[in-house]
C-alpha cells in the first residue's frame, strides 16, 4: 500500500497548559484529555479506533484465524474440580456459546463422600446455581464479579456484579433454594462482602472518590442501607482496606495495608455486633499476614528481615509473636495455611512459587514439626494451594501447570505426599507438549545482577538468530510473573515465535529485595534488565529485526520507557492499558490510587528528588523526536487504574514527535468503549480482542504463517 493510499491518522486537539512544580515548568497541550467526558475525547477516541480498523483491515482474515484456533483447543462447556465445604460440592462450569460461567454447588451426602466426576456439559444432579454469569450478564456489555458468599448455614449467597467495567459492585443477596432476593439495598461498593455465622448481617467495603477502599460497613439483611453501621474507616490516604474471613467463617477479618505496611483487625464470627480487635497496631514498614489455626494464631511478617519468617500468637496476645521458622537463603516467605494436621507454608524459591509442609507435633515448642520440601515437576513449573475451605481436610487440592504443561489439580496428602490426579486443563485439537520446549536463562546486567529469563519455543527452534521473538515483562509491586499455560499463546508458538518472559527487577519472583532494587529511585534497573533481555536474546535466539515486546498497565510503563530508550532493538511493541504518564498522575491526589502509589513510585507532589528521578523515565514526558518501531496501545474507558487519559494522550505525543514512517512502523490507539482494566469481560470477546493483537504484531514480525 502506497503513503498515497493510506487511511491518515486522527490529530488530537491542543489546549495550551502548563505545570509548574519543584522549579520545573511543562508544557502539556494534552492535559485536557483528563476529563473523560468531554466530548471531544470520545470523538478523538472513536477516530482512533476508525483508524486503528481502517489500518489493520487487512488482518482480518488472520485475526479470525486466530479466533478460531483460540476456540478449536477450549473445550467450551467444562466443569472445575468440585471443592467440598459442609454439605455441598461447590463448582464452577461453563457452556457452549456462552460468553460467563455459572456459580453452582451439588449436595455433598457426607463428609467423606467421594468427589464426584461431573460430566462435561452435563448438569449434575441436585444442582442449585449461586450465580449464572450470563443471566446476569444479559443485556450489558460488561460483566464482572466482585464478591460472591455462601452464608455460613447454607442458605444464602450473595453476589457482587458490575456491569460497567469500573470496578464499582451492587450488592444482592438471594435464598439459594428459592431463586429469591432477599436483599439489594447495597451498591456503589468495592471487592468483598462477608456474612456473620447466622447469616443475618453483611459486612461490605465502601470506597472514597478516589477508589481507595476505605470504609467497613455492617449492614442487617433486609434494612435500609441508611441504618447501616460503620465499622472502620481509614482515613490515611495510602491505606487500602480489605475484608475477609478465616477458614471455616470462625473469624471475620479486615486487612489495611501500604506497599510496606500493614494492620489486621479480627471479630469472632458469631458476634457481629462485638468488638473488633487489632493482631498488632500499624508499624512503618512492619508488614505481616495472618492466619487463624484452631486455638492461636499463625503470622508471617517481615519484624527480622525483609524476606519474611513464620511466627505463631496466642488469640490472648496476638501482638507477642513466638518464632516457629526462619526463611532461609534466597527464599521469601508469603503466606500461611492452617488444617488440621499440618501447616503449609506458602513462598518463592530460586525464582519460582513453592509450597512447604509443617507436620503437627504437640510436643514441640511451636507445636510443629521440621518443614518439608513440597516437590514439583519440572524446571519452570508455578505450585499452588487451590481452594481448601475445611480446616479437617486431609488431602489438599493444589495446582500446577508450567508454559507448556496446561493447569493439573491434583488432591495431595500433604503428610505422605500420595496424590490423585483430578483434572488436567482440557486442550482439544493436535496439541501435544512434547512439540515444544521451556527452559531457563540467565542475562547478565550491566551491574552485574544476573536477571532470569523463561524461554518458551516449538522444538526445533535453534538459538540461531532467525526466529522471530517476543518479549514480555512487568517489574512492579512486588508482582512476580510466573509461568501460566496460555491456550492463545499456542497461535504465536506454532507461528515459530520464541516467547520469552523477562523476570525483571521491581517484580516479586527473586524475593523482597528484588522487588526494591526495581522501585524508587532504582526504577531504572527494571528498565535496564529489560533492554539487556532484549540484546541477550537478538541475534541469539532471535532475529534482530523481528523482536516484538510486550507490557500491560504497570509493564506498560515498562514498554514506554524501554521504548524511549531503546526503540531500535524492537520492530513492534504492544502496550496494554499501559501506565504511561506517571508522573502527571502521580501529581494528583484526586485521582484514583494515586496516594497508595506513592510507596511504589516516590511522592512527586512533596518530594522534588521523586519529581526529578519520575520525571527522568516517565514515557510521556520522554517521547523524542526518534524513529519508534510500529506500536499498538490498548486501553479501556471506564478503566479507573489506568484511566483512558494515559494511553491516549501518550500515542497522540508520539505521532507528534515520532519520525516513522507511517507505512512500514504504523501508531494505534485502540478503545475499548465498554470495558475497564482487564478489557473485554466475556471470554468470546476476550479471545477475540486477542486474536486482534495478535495478529498486529504477527504481520509486523512476518510470522503470519504457521509452521508445519
Amino acid at each position: 500500500m502506497s503513503h498515497a493510499d493510506l487511511p491518515q491518522p486522527p490529530v488530537a486537539p491542543q489546549r495550551p497548559s502548563t505545570r509548574t512544580y519543584h522549579g520545573h515548568t511543562v508544557e502539556d497541550p494534552y492535559a485536557w484529555m483528563a476529563d473523560r467526558e468531554d466530548p471531544e475525547l470520545i470523538a478523538y477516541l472513536t477516530a482512533e479506533n476508525a483508524y486503528a480498523d481502517a489500518r489493520t483491515a487487512h488482518l482480518d482474515p488472520l485475526r479470525e484465524s486466530i479466533f478460531r484456533e483460540i476456540k478449536s483447543r477450549v473445550q467450551e462447556s467444562d466443569l472445575s474440580v468440585p471443592v467440598g465445604d459442609g454439605n455441598w460440592w461447590y463448582y464452577t462450569r461453563t457452556i457452549e456459546g456462552e460468553q460467563y460461567a455459572v456459580h453452582a454447588r451439588c449436595p455433598r451426602p457426607t463428609p467423606d463422600a467421594p468427589r464426584p466426576e461431573l460430566a462435561a456439559g452435563g448438569i449434575p444432579e441436585g444442582e442449585q446455581v449461586l450465580l449464572d454469569g450470563n443471566a446476569a450478564a444479559r443485556g450489558h456489555d460488561f460483566f464482572a464479579v466482585g464478591a460472591l458468599a455462601v452464608s455460613h448455614d447454607e442458605r444464602l449467597v450473595v453476589a457482587g456484579i458490575d456491569l460497567e467495567g469500573d470496578e464499582r459492585f451492587a450488592l444482592t443477596v438471594r435464598d439459594i433454594a428459592t431463586g429469591e432476593v432477599i436483599d439489594d439495598a447495597i451498591a456503589e461498593v468495592g471487592y468483598g462482602a462477608e456474612f456473620d455465622r447466622s447469616g443475618h448481617y453483611l459486612f461490605y467495603v465502601v470506597v472514597d472518590e478516589a477508589w481507595r477502599p476505605f470504609q467497613v460497613w455492617r449492614h442487617e439483611i433486609g434494612t435500609p442501607r441508611a441504618q447501616d453501621v460503620l465499622i472502620r474507616q481509614e482515613d490515611d490516604e495510602r491505606f487500602w482496606m480489605g475484608l475477609g474471613s478465616s477458614r471455616e467463617d470462625r473469624f471475620l477479618m479486615i486487612g489495611l495495608g501500604t506497599k510496606t505496611t500493614s494492620e489486621t483487625w479480627l471479630l469472632p464470627a458469631d458476634d457481629p455486633t462485638g468488638e473488633w480487635r487489632c493482631v498488632r497496631e500499624r508499624v512503618e514498614g512492619l508488614d505481616y499476614d495472618v492466619e487463624v489455626d484452631d486455638d492461636r494464631l499463625l503470622i508471617v511478617h517481615n519484624e527480622r528481615s525483609r524476606e519474611s519468617d513464620l511466627a505463631w500468637a496466642s488469640l490472648d496476645e496476638p501482638g507477642v509473636w513466638h518464632p516457629i521458622l526462619e526463611h532461609g537463603a534466597g527464599e521469601r516467605f508469603l503466606g500461611v495455611d492452617a488444617f488440621a494436621d499440618f501447616v503449609v507454608l506458602s513462598l518463592r524459591a530460586g525464582g519460582l512459587p513453592a509450597l512447604r509442609v509443617l507436620p503437627r507435633d504437640p510436643s514441640g515448642p511451636s507445636r510443629l514439626g521440621a518443614a518439608r520440601p513440597w516437590p514439583v515437576d519440572g524446571e519452570l513449573t508455578a505450585l499452588s494451594l487451590g481452594d481448601n475451605p475445611e480446616f479437617a481436610s486431609t488431602a489438599l487440592l493444589v495446582t500446577q501447570e508450567s508454559f507448556i504443561q496446561p493447569r493439573a489439580t491434583y488432591a495431595v496428602d500433604p503428610l505422605s505426599g500420595a496424590r490423585t490426579l483430578l483434572k488436567r486443563q482440557p486442550v482439544l485439537g493436535d496439541f501435544d507438549p512434547e512439540r515444544y520446549r521451556e527452559s531457563r536463562e540467565w542475562v547478565g546486567n550491566a551491574d552485574g545482577t544476573q536477571v532470569p529469563i523463561s524461554i518458551v519455543r516449538r522444538a526445533g527452534v535453534a538459538p540461531d538468530g532467525t526466529a522471530p521473538g517476543f518479549l514480555t515483562g512487568y517489574g512492579a509491586y512486588e508482582i512476580p510473573n510466573d509461568p501460566y499455560f496460555s491456550v492463545a499463546r499456542l497461535s504465536l508458538l506454532d507461528r515459530g515465535l520464541v516467547y520469552v518472559v523477562a523476570h525483571v527487577r521491581g517484580g516479586g519472583e527473586m524475593g523482597r529485595g528484588w522487588y526494591e532494587d526495581g522501585k524508587f529511585a532504582a526504577k531504572t534497573n527494571t528498565f535496564d534488565d529489560f533492554v539487556a533481555v532484549a540484546d541477550h536474546l537478538r541475534g541469539g535466539w532471535v532475529d534482530p529485526t523481528r523482536l516484538a515486546c510486550e507490557g500491560g498497565s504497570a509493564g506498560g510503563l515498562l514498554i514506554g520507557a524501554v521504548l524511549n530508550r531503546a526503540p531500535d532493538r524492537f520492530r513492534v511493541a504492544l502496550a496494554a492499558v499501559p501506565f504511561v504518564d506517571a508522573l502527571t498522575s502521580m501529581l494528583d491526589p484526586d485521582l484514583p490510587l494515586t496516594a497508595g502509589e506513592w510507596e511504589e513510585w516516590g511522592n512527586p507532589l512533596a518530594e522534588a528528588a521523586a519529581y526529578g528521578w519520575m520525571a527522568g523515565y516517565a514515557p510521556y514526558d520522554n517521547v523524542r523526536e526518534q524513529a519508534y518501531p510500529a506500536i499498538l496501545a490498548t486501553t479501556s474507558l471506564h478503566d479507573t487504574r489506568v484511566l483512558v487519559t494515559e494511553p491516549a494522550k501518550w500515542v497522540a505525543r508520539l505521532r507528534e514527535r515520532a519520525t516513522n514512517d507511517p507505512a512500514s512502523a504504523p501508531i494505534l490507539l485502540r478503545t475499548e468503549m465498554s470495558a475497564g482494566h482487564g478489557g473485554r469481560s466475556g471470554r468470546y470477546d476476550a479471545w477475540r480482542e486477542v486474536a486482534w493483537e495478535w495478529a498486529f504484531v504477527l504481520d509486523q514480525l512476518g510470522a503470519t504463517q504457521a509452521l508445519t
